[in-house]
C-alpha cells in the first residue's frame, strides 16, 4: 500500500480505516521499533510539531507521545487545558474562561503538524459521545492531523498497541481466540473507549472474539454492529456472553478490564443514576482475573491490560506480576504503535 495515501488524514477510530491500512500501520510500528533497538535514527518528523491536549490525566499516553516525537525529530508541545482559554463547543464557551474548538483548531493549525487530544467524563459531564464531539470538530476545522489520545468511545492509539502486543506474541491473528471482558472496579466512572476500540480491532482482525460481561455493563449497540460486520468480513466470530468463566475458557489473549455501567449514560448530561451503576458493580465483585481464572485460559494465554489497572480488583498481583502477563510490553507498544501514527499522517 502507498503510504502517501494517510498524509494529513485524522486518526480519531480505527473504524476510519480499513483492514490492510492497519496492517501497513502495524509494520511500520515493527520496522520502527526494531530500529529503536538497533540504534538507528530515521527523524521523520524533524522540526515538525505536535500539540497535545490533556483534558484528563494521563503516564503513558503523554510520555510515549512525547518521546516518540522526539525519536522522529520531532516537538511535543503539552497543553493543559486550565492553563489555557480551554477549547470548548459552541454554545458550552464560558466568558474568558473558554475558547470555541473552532478557533483553537484553526490557530493551532498555523503554528506545527498534528493536534492530540484525550478528553473523557467529567470535562463533558459523562455525556456519552461528548467528547468525541469534540474531537470531530477539532478534525472538521483543523487543516493538520488530529489524532484521538481516547475519548468517551474510542482509544485507537491502544488498540494498535494491543494488536501489536497480540502480533508479537501469538505470530498474528487467524484463529486466535480473543476474550474482551470486565472487571470489577471500585470506580464506576470508567470509559468504555478500551474494550470498545480492543474488540473493533480483534474483530476487524479475524479473531474469534468474545465479549464477556454482566448484564448492565453492554456496550455501544452501533459498536456491536460494526464488530458482527467486521468480523464476518474478515473470517473471524463474535459472540457475547454473561458468564466470565465461559468467556475465559481456552481463550488465547484474556483482557480483564472495568468499564461504566450503562445507568452512567441513560441520565441527561449530570443525572447519571449513580446508585444504580453502584448496585450492578457491587453484584460482581467476583469479577477479578486471578490465578484461578486465569487457567481456564489456553496454558498459553497471555494477559493483557491498558493500565492502570485497580490491582486486587480487576486482577491479583500474581497474574500481572506473573509470566502470562505482557502488560508492560503491551505499554511500550503505545510508543512503537504511536510513533507509526504520527509518521504515516504528519509528514
Amino acid at each position: 500500500m502507498k503510504t502517501d495515501t494517510f498524509r494529513g488524514r485524522d486518526f480519531l477510530t480505527l473504524l476510519d480505516y480499513t483492514r490492510e491500512e492497519v496492517e501497513t500501520i502495524l509494520d511500520v510500528a515493527q520496522d520502527l521499533k526494531r530500529q529503536r533497538a538497533t540504534g538507528e535514527k530515521h527523524h521523520l518528523l524533524e522540526d515538525k510539531t505536535l500539540f497535545l491536549i490533556f483534558y484528563n490525566q494521563s503516564l503513558r499516553t503523554r510520555n510515549s507521545f512525547e518521546a516518540g516525537m522526539t525519536h522522529l525529530g520531532g516537538h511535543a508541545h503539552f497543553l493543559d487545558p486550565s492553563k489555557i482559554y480551554s477549547p470548548a463547543l459552541e454554545g458550552r464557551e464560558v466568558a474568558y474562561s473558554t475558547e470555541r474548538v473552532s478557533d483553537v483548531a484553526r490557530t493551532l493549525a498555523r503554528m506545527g503538524e498534528g493536534i492530540a487530544i484525550r478528553c473523557y467524563g467529567d470535562p463533558v459531564d459523562w455525556e456519552y459521545g461528548g467528547s468525541h464531539a469534540i474531537m470531530r470538530e477539532f478534525a472538521r476545522w483543523s487543516d493538520i492531523p488530529v489524532i484521538n489520545m481516547e475519548c468517551d468511545k474510542y482509544h485507537p492509539c491502544q488498540a494498535l498497541a494491543d494488536l501489536l502486543t497480540i502480533k508479537e506474541k501469538c505470530g498474528g491473528f487467524s484463529g486466535v481466540k480473543f476474550t474482551m471482558s470486565w472487571a470489577y472496579s471500585p470506580s464506576v466512572h470508567k470509559p468504555r473507549a478500551v474494550p470498545q476500540s480492543a474488540i473493533i480491532a480483534a474483530s476487524m482482525m479475524g479473531m474469534q472474539v468474545t465479549l464477556a460481561h454482566p448484564k448492565g455493563m453492554e456496550m455501544d449497540p452501533e459498536v456491536i454492529k460494526s464488530c458482527k460486520q467486521l468480523s464476518k468480513a474478515g473470517g473471524g466470530s463474535f459472540k457475547v456472553t454473561n458468564s466470565f468463566e465461559q468467556g475465559l475458557k481456552g481463550a488465547d489473549v484474556i483482557y480483564p478490564k472495568a468499564w461504566c455501567a450503562t445507568p452512567i449514560y441513560q441520565k441527561p448530561v449530570g443525572k447519571a443514576d449513580e446508585k444504580a451503576t453502584q448496585k450492578i458493580f457491587d453484584q460482581n465483585k467476583k469479577w477479578i482475573c486471578d490465578q484461578r481464572h486465569l487457567r481456564m485460559a489456553k496454558k498459553s494465554a497471555i494477559y493483557m491490560h491498558c493500565l492502570p489497572c485497580d490491582r486486587g480488583f480487576e486482577v491479583t498481583d500474581e497474574v500481572i506480576d506473573g509470566p502470562q502477563s505482557v502488560v508492560f510490553d503491551e505499554a511500550e507498544n503505545r510508543l512503537h504503535a504511536q510513533k507509526a501514527v504520527m509518521a504515516l499522517t504528519m509528514r
